[in-house]
């Protein structure tokens, strides 16, 4: 079972480079999508074999998620269930017959940390809805969450602290995500690796000099650990500011 996630930071944008190239060549059962920039009817995708799940933003041009599948859900539901939380079009769960998957875009703390106090209240209500599933049947969570978590994850980890992304609060949310019995399966695979990144800024030529962050993940409940293959990030991939990331389940 193969999984890829994607923020595209404007389908539209990458549809005009290469998205569909991208999407053929990594062949996945399921492809998630974050900030997808879009309305609907803005964009007419033809992916034969595919189910196409959306959730917009109602604010026009912005954030939005989306999941194509070549399976069909047992159900499906946008956001968690909190008013608070569910305008801006962040989360998308497919149950499925022995797991949720969980495509997500997490809300950026922005400059001046002065979203960072929702972007806690967003940690701590996603952690509950993650374990809410999770007592069910087991999750897989995948998405730009917005942090890397340790200082290996980040290329500058020192000039960086406290800037958004990579504040003591978001890396200990993500902490508390992964005491609660989740895995991050790239770190489980490749504890010690250095310099694999999945964004970088369009200034300064920082993917030219791979000045990026890991901060797209697939993160899984942690009974499903012996069931991974492979956790992937496709630094070849272009057309956004993020490159795909993967995982392969046996």
């Amino acid at each position: 079972m193969k999984f890829i996630s994607w923020n595209v930071n404007g389908l539209r944008a990458v549809v005009g480079k290469n998205f569909h190239e991208a999407f053929n060549a990594l062949d996945a059962d399921f492809f998630s999508l974050q900030e997808t920039k879009l309305q609907e009817g803005q964009i007419a995708l033809d992916l034969p074999g595919y189910n196409c799940y959306w959730n917009y933003a109602e604010k026009k041009g912005y954030s939005g998620t989306a999941v194509f599948t070549r399976h069909t859900p047992l159900s499906v539901s946008y956001g968690m269930g909190i008013e608070e939380h569910d305008h801006e079009g962040r989360l998308i769960t497919l149950e499925m017959e022995d797991f949720y998957l969980v495509c997500c875009y997490t809300p950026n703390s922005q400059d001046g940390l002065k979203r960072l106090d929702y972007r806690m209240q967003w940690e701590t209500d996603l952690r509950t809805y993650l374990m809410q599933l999770d007592g069910k049947k087991p999750v897989v969570y995948c998405g730009d969450l917005n942090v890397a978590h340790q200082e290996i994850d980040l290329k500058n980890p020192k000039t960086n602290r406290m800037n958004p992304g990579f504040t003591d609060e978001e890396r200990a949310k993500m902490t508390e995500l992964l005491d609660s019995g989740f895995t991050d399966t790239f770190r489980f695979l490749y504890p010690d690796t250095k310099e694999i990144y999945s964004w970088w800024s369009y200034r300064f030529k920082a993917r030219e000099k791979n000045t990026g962050w890991r901060i797209d993940y697939f993160i899984t409940s942690d009974r499903l650990r012996d069931r991974i293959e492979s956790a992937t990030i496709h630094t070849d991939i272009l057309g956004s500011d993020h490159c795909p990331v993967g995982l392969v389940l046996r």
